[in-house]
């Protein structure tokens, strides 16, 4: 072959134009692969830790629910059926911000304080036969916030959910966020120059029968770090993102840790029912100056249908090991995560040195020929 653009050499050849078209989608697809293969175990790092993550959350939040749902079943019969209801919403909602959806904390506690509140009065603060109409509930919620018949419990309860829950948002987002960086990084696209600069590299030698030459290390770090220049700029932002992922990691600890929280958001729930229960004739007094004497329809409230026993195993097993399970695995995750600090600074290196040079001092190609070292 006589018109070979990248190939030519002083040696006789035995390539086509063609083949060297096919050499060149070649060296680019073995490249690709290369690259793909050595990001494989910390994709999966990363991935298995963010769905492990995520069902830890899920049974966390779940057992939360099951606790507050109980404390009404057991303490407040009467009003269980009520409670569970805007227990399950709140409940919701902490699932929802955690997975991502844009909702504030402050909103959604404040909605179950005031929800709360209409059947705390009916039951609780001034009980009747019937229950209060919807028109009265619904004067009671909107005055729940001037009235306060829970005192500081509900700031209190914004507080703490809003420290506890942020960092855990925060670290599920970043674990995916490192999946895309790795999925964006093992499909490059590589420049006209670094095509023919691995088609040279890898199978230039071919052309003249040298089919099981390797590059020479010095080359072949010389190719690898032009074709990854970019991945070199990703280096510093991806030792910044796995020190924020530590930082991240401290923050979900001690008293704002998650599990703290949400496990004893049940007894903040309780502070508050009896502070409502104290203050009863006093909260009657303001109510009828705002919503007037309660109105009622003719019904009653059905009892506790919470089922206790549902999921009672597994959120027992969980409820034993989640002191293990939450923040163990975090530390764990962390000292893994952190072996790969340099993997993007040290990405040439690691190909050349595993996968595609020729070891030391055996004989190797230069991009023209065999040679004792380079």
């Amino acid at each position: 072959g006589v018109d070979l653009q990248v190939c030519t050499s002083k040696n006789p050849t035995c390539c086509t134009k063609k083949m060297e078209e096919r050499y060149q989608a070649a060296a680019k697809q073995d490249i690709q692969q290369v690259l793909q293969t050595s990001s494989t175990t910390l994709k999966f790092l990363i991935s298995h830790n963010a769905a492990a993550f995520q069902e830890t959350f899920e049974m966390l939040i779940r057992l939360a629910e099951n606790y507050t749902s109980t404390l009404f079943c057991n303490a407040y019969r009467n009003m269980a059926a009520e409670a569970t209801t805007r227990v399950q919403e709140f409940f919701t909602d902490v699932g929802l911000f955690i997975f991502g959806t844009d909702i504030s904390t402050e909103a959604f506690v404040n909605r179950f304080f005031d929800t709360l509140f209409p059947v705390v009065y009916n039951h609780v603060i001034n009980p009747g036969l019937t229950d209060i109409s919807l028109e009265y509930a619904e004067c009671l919620r909107m005055a729940q916030r001037d009235i306060r018949p829970f005192g500081n419990i509900p700031k209190k309860a914004i507080g703490q959910m809003g420290r506890s829950l942020l960092p855990s948002r925060a670290f599920l987002q970043a674990l995916n966020l490192g999946i895309e960086v790795i999925n964006t990084t093992d499909h490059l696209h590589f420049s006209k120059d670094c095509s023919r600069a691995l088609l040279r590299m890898q199978y230039c030698p071919h052309c003249q029968g040298l089919t099981l030459s390797k590059p020479c290390m010095g080359y072949c770090l010389n190719v690898i770090r032009g074709c990854l220049a970019n991945m070199a700029e990703v280096d510093l932002h991806w030792r910044e993102y796995i020190q924020s992922l530590e930082e991240l990691s401290s923050a979900m600890s001690g008293t704002y840790d998650m599990e703290h929280v949400l496990l004893n958001f049940h007894s903040l729930v309780n502070h508050a029912l009896i502070q409502a229960r104290i203050n009863g004739p006093e909260l009657s007094e303001q109510v009828n100056k705002v919503c007037g004497p309660p109105v009622r329809k003719p019904t009653q409230s059905p009892g506790c249908s919470f089922d206790q026993n549902k999921d009672n195993q597994g959120l027992k097993m969980f409820s034993r090991d989640s002191e293990e399970t939450l923040a163990s695995r975090r530390k764990e995750f962390i000292r893994h995560l952190r072996l790969y600090r340099a993997f993007y600074g040290g990405l040439a290196d690691h190909l050349c040195g595993n996968e595609l040079a020729a070891a030391d001092g055996l004989p190797c190609w230069n991009g023209e020929d065999i040679v004792r070292r380079y």
